[in-house]
């Protein structure tokens, strides 16, 4: 039998092994997955999106201006009032353009809104709407001058004026028996004890807060004064019994009589020597601002305050229902009249030393002075005469 010799060739399985080898040698480094590149593309252009509504939405549409243009709106957010109930609310006032944009913006921005009366304006933007719903320090701010001798009534219409705080929230205010027993004041309202100056005020305060505000810088003022002027201080509580709110009445109503500041402690001896000279013995101070004052303070319980508009009558000053008239009741008013400034509560706590009892005012915003009835019905004979020619003209 012949031995089968060698072909030179590889056996069938081995050739088949190595062309497996040299196809998997040839085959292409494997790439990213399309897939896995899609999604990145996906996520990346899913966050562009999400930052630009965050951007419009926390920079673009809380700047923007409101619906109208400058129109004030009044409300009343109670304390239980869900933030859903405000918004509706405060769309249905005018003051939202959209409400669910409105939600969206108030939801990310977590704003509270504070409970009670709001003064507003609807061309403000969403921003500003919510600062001054909140109550936070980031809502524009109003410079706010109160001139001496201003009522409270008067600084309420300034502040509704230059949106600070609604008029008859303010007036409230100064009249909540809580607030004034907290601020020490022992009185109807707080008249008198409100610190004429200039204020930087939020827009939209809480009336209280302002009404605190003013009292707060009084009592530096009047505190401030007492060290200064010990003795007169002294004096006007052991001749008188008097304390801070006698002196802050008579200081309103120098306030509301003196024009000029060397007039103001003049006019002050006058008012005390009335009320220590035992001569003088009916003890009416007859300052006509304080029988006006009851018209603006208890108007509805005044029958002779029926129309009033300003000018004070001899129907005024002679009501006997009128408790702020100091012709008809002696002795101070029930309280100050006015809110007076620094140089009329020292013109009470350093009067000058006279023996006035009465004066009149004539040309050049000043008085003249007397010490009799008689000395003064001349002066006031001597200014109808110097009138009557104007009057001819």
């Amino acid at each position: 039998m012949s031995e089968s010799r060698p072909s030179g060739k590889a056996p069938i399985s081995e050739r088949g092994e190595r062309r497996k080898r040299r196809v998997r040698k040839r085959r292409p480094p494997a790439e990213p997955s399309r897939t896995r590149a899609v999604l990145v593309w996906v996520a990346l252009a899913v966050g562009a999106v999400v930052a630009g509504l965050a951007s419009y939405l926390l920079v673009v549409y809380p700047a923007g201006a409101g619906p109208g243009k400058g129109k004030d709106v009044e409300l009343v957010i109670a304390p239980e009032a869900s933030r859903a109930e405000v918004i509706a609310e405060l769309e249905g006032l005018g003051l939202v353009q959209s409400r669910r944009l409105f939600t969206i913006y108030v939801t990310l921005v977590n704003a509270r809104f504070s409970p009670g009366r709001h003064l507003l304006t609807d061309e403000v933007g969403p921003g500003e709407l919510v600062a001054r719903l909140e109550r936070l320090d980031g809502a524009t701010r109003a410079k706010v001058t109160i001139p001496e001798g201003w009522t409270r009534f008067d600084i309420a219409k300034r502040l509704h004026a230059l949106g600070v705080a609604s008029s008859t929230a303010f007036l409230d205010a100064t009249t909540d028996r809580a607030l004034l027993h907290e601020l020490g004041i022992e009185a109807e309202s707080a008249e008198g004890w409100l610190f004429p100056a200039t204020y930087d005020l939020p827009k939209n305060s809480d009336p209280r807060d302002v009404v605190r505000r003013l009292k707060a810088e009084m009592d530096r003022r009047y505190g401030a004064l007492e060290q200064a002027h010990r003795l007169g201080l002294s004096q006007l509580e052991s001749s008188l019994g008097w304390g801070r709110k006698e002196i802050l009445t008579l200081a309103s109503m120098v306030e509301k009589e003196a024009a000029v500041d060397d007039e103001r402690p003049i006019v002050a001896s006058v008012f005390l020597n009335r009320l220590r000279d035992p001569a003088f013995k009916r003890k009416v101070l007859q300052c006509d601002p304080t029988a006006g004052y009851g018209c603006l303070a208890a108007k509805e319980r005044i029958p002779a305050c029926a129309g009033f508009a300003g000018k004070i009558t001899h129907a005024v000053n002679f009501d006997p229902m009128n408790a702020y008239s100091t012709y008809v009741h002696e002795g101070l008013p029930p309280g100050p009249i006015a809110n007076p400034g620094s140089k009329s509560i020292q013109a009470v706590l350093a009067p000058a030393s006279t023996k006035y009892l009465y004066f009149v005012a004539r040309e050049g915003r000043r008085h003249t002075f007397s010490e009799s009835l008689d000395e003064h019905n001349t002066a006031v004979k001597d200014l109808r005469e110097r009138k009557r020619p104007e009057r001819d003209e």
